[in-house]
């Protein structure tokens, strides 16, 4: 079943795609309103995608049920993202991606996007994927089974932004950091920023991913 997604759809031609993946909890609508604060310049024709992740039990929160990714078991990096959850929830991802080669998108105008634990689906599913798409943007995020990386990447050439906040009590620092320098050690071109901020965007990290898209999209 294809995921549901909130859709910003461009002024212009329709010329490039943002998916951006949600965090534990929240919806594709919790993004959505960065769209305005971007600005992205009209030309570059980009469309927005926000998919709404599958709702299911959570087993740190108690078994509560809610909109996730993939199951988070243990605080523990090396046991927090249910490993089947991620591939299964990159599958469906999957699926959008190829709704918009199919509408005539190049793979290098789709940027891959995502916060917390969508930002584990996009490490783990862009590399993977069998077009190299036009980057990845990881926010505030981990890495999935990171010691299969290195076997299973077919794209070693992606542009990777990565940024996070120095105070973050939720994905500590240093689980950003060893994502990095696996996707460093992979020959990945990847870029780090960090901002004295918790678990969240500042209005300095939009301004960086203006920039960055509009690099990577024009």
């Amino acid at each position: 079943m294809t995921l549901e997604a909130v859709v910003c759809s461009p002024v212009a031609e329709h010329r490039a795609t943002v998916i951006w993946l949600h965090g534990l909890g929240d919806s594709g609508d919790g993004f959505a309103p960065i769209v305005p604060e971007l600005n992205m310049p009209s030309e570059l024709g980009v469309k927005f995608v926000f998919p709404h992740a599958p709702i299911q039990a959570v087993t740190i929160n108690g078994g509560m049920k809610m909109r996730s990714w993939y199951d988070i078991v243990s605080f523990d990096l090396d046991k927090r993202a249910d490993e089947q959850g991620v591939r299964e929830s990159a599958a469906k991802v999957e699926q959008l991606i190829e709704q918009e080669l199919a509408s005539g998108i190049a793979a290098d105008k789709i940027i891959l996007a995502g916060f917390s634990q969508g930002g584990v689906i996009a490490l783990h599913l862009a590399p993977r994927f069998h077009q190299a798409l036009g980057g990845i943007m990881a926010l505030s995020t981990y890495m999935c089974a990171p010691s299969k990386f290195a076997d299973e990447a077919i794209h070693t050439d992606l542009k990777v932004l990565m940024v996070h906040g120095r105070q973050d009590p939720v994905v500590p620092m240093d689980a950003g950091k060893q994502a990095f320098d696996v996707l460093c050690t992979n020959g990945l071109d990847a870029k780090w920023y960090d901002y004295p901020m918790a678990h969240q965007v500042c209005g300095e990290e939009i301004a960086l991913i203006r920039q960055w898209l509009i690099e990577r999209l024009h």
